[in-house]
């Protein structure tokens, strides 16, 4: 009984406890509290489920348990601190339904998201505290995201902590003329969480069905409440990626490549539904790099196989990308395109190009890219060198196994 609650709660923390946590940060003010609080609502469940039962509803349960852990607490520490007093009075007067203050959206993570991404804070705090909030992702996967430090990564999600706190920013969703400006970062919050799920930075899988599952979750609501062109082209992207999911791996859980995938495993309604999007954005003439993302991406489901692949159509696409968005990932794309359409040599030369600028030192994509046109024109030591570097830069372990078989395969 008790291994069996033990799984039941391990299965709600995977898939609730962002949720939870979100609203817990509605109804006590504060990110830290609500962490603890969080934690606190889990370890009782382990202690009184297997006594009690599961309850029926274990969000709500979970909810309620954390907030009286956190008063709890609070009152406690009020004998050695006056202000926690007026803090623990305050939230006690506050409604404990967790869906108390919806206010027309009840999703507590979207809130959230909009309280993370305040104009107070930079864009990169903003994102980054988002991901880790309100997604749960490690700092240390967020780091690698951004190309940079741990460290660094999480003395700014403290300052942008301690910014909020200064400023008394309630969880609540903005006003409707506030929305835009905070729009972008949004947007590239639930980019990044897809990303993570689309291809995870690291682990023993390629897919983490419940971030990719959780963005496009949040997606469907932004939409509703904001249907902005690239909101609708963030989406349809999502989905057109999402797709391919069941054919990205084998039984194994060893990747495949696009040009290997078979198609008829492709998800039909979600290509339907995202080419919907797309071209509902595309006409509205006020789109930007999510929609010609997404449209890339509609290009590449439209083709029955591989070698149907319209590619001029997408160098087109890349390149008004890179005018739109300009950026080294954009560029590195570009060349593989091109390396499709007119031959591996181009696209190398563009990738010596961007690698000598030193933009994209440390990203195992453009040494996969570069090892795999090398290998095409047979220049086989330049692509096992290409190869060990990618090898070495990833931590995901299907893409080691592929380097490695593409690394036994140049030495046979």
């Amino acid at each position: 009984m008790a291994a069996a609650v033990r799984a039941r709660v391990e299965e709600i923390w995977r898939a609730e406890s962002r949720r939870i946590f979100a609203t817990l940060v509605r109804l006590l003010g504060d990110f830290d509290l609500a962490e603890e609080a969080l934690h606190d609502a889990f370890a009782a469940a382990l202690e009184q489920w297997p006594v009690e039962g599961v309850p029926a509803r274990p969000g709500p349960w979970l909810v309620s348990a954390g907030r009286f852990q956190a008063l709890d607490a609070l009152r406690r520490r009020a004998r050695f601190d006056a202000s926690l007093a007026e803090l623990a009075a305050r939230l006690d007067a506050r409604h404990s339904d967790p869906a108390d203050g919806a206010e027309g959206l009840a999703d507590d993570q979207l809130r959230l998201i909009f309280t993370c991404c305040h104009p107070a804070l930079s864009v990169e705090a903003q994102v980054a505290l988002t991901l880790r909030e309100v997604c749960g992702l490690t700092t240390e996967a967020i780091a690698r995201a951004y190309l940079t430090t741990p460290a660094t990564l999480a003395q700014r999600i403290v300052r942008a902590k301690q910014r909020l706190r200064e400023l008394r920013v309630a969880c609540t969703l903005p006003a409707t003329r506030e929305l835009p400006a905070r729009l972008d970062a949004v947007l590239q919050v639930l980019y990044l969480v897809f990303n993570e799920g689309y291809a995870a930075s690291a682990g023993a899988e390629l897919v983490r069905a419940d971030l990719s599952d959780e963005a496009i979750r949040l997606g469907r609501l932004l939409a509703g409440l904001l249907p902005e062109p690239e909101v609708q082209g963030l989406l349809g992207l999502m989905l057109l990626l999402d797709a391919r999911r069941a054919a990205r791996t084998t039984d194994e859980g060893d990747l495949v490549l696009l040009e290997d995938q078979d198609r008829s495993r492709w998800d039909r309604d979600r290509i339907a539904e995202g080419r919907a999007l797309v071209e509902s954005a595309l006409r509205s003439g006020r789109f930007g790099a999510y929609t010609l993302q997404s449209a890339i991406a509609a290009v590449h489901a439209e083709a029955a196989d591989a070698a149907a692949t319209d590619w001029p159509q997408i160098v087109a696409l890349y390149e008004l990308l890179l005018r739109v968005a300009p950026s080294p990932v954009v560029e590195l794309n570009l060349a593989v395109a091109l390396a499709m359409r007119d031959g591996p040599a181009p696209g190398l030369a563009r990738i010596d190009a961007l690698q000598a600028r030193g933009e994209l030192a440390g990203y195992a994509p453009l040494q996969t890219a570069r090892a795999d046109l090398c290998r095409r024109l047979g220049r086989t030591a330049e692509a096992r060198t290409a190869y060990g570097a990618a090898l070495a830069l990833t931590r995901q372990e299907p893409e080691r196994r592929f380097l490695q078989r593409r690394l036994r395969e140049l030495d046979a």
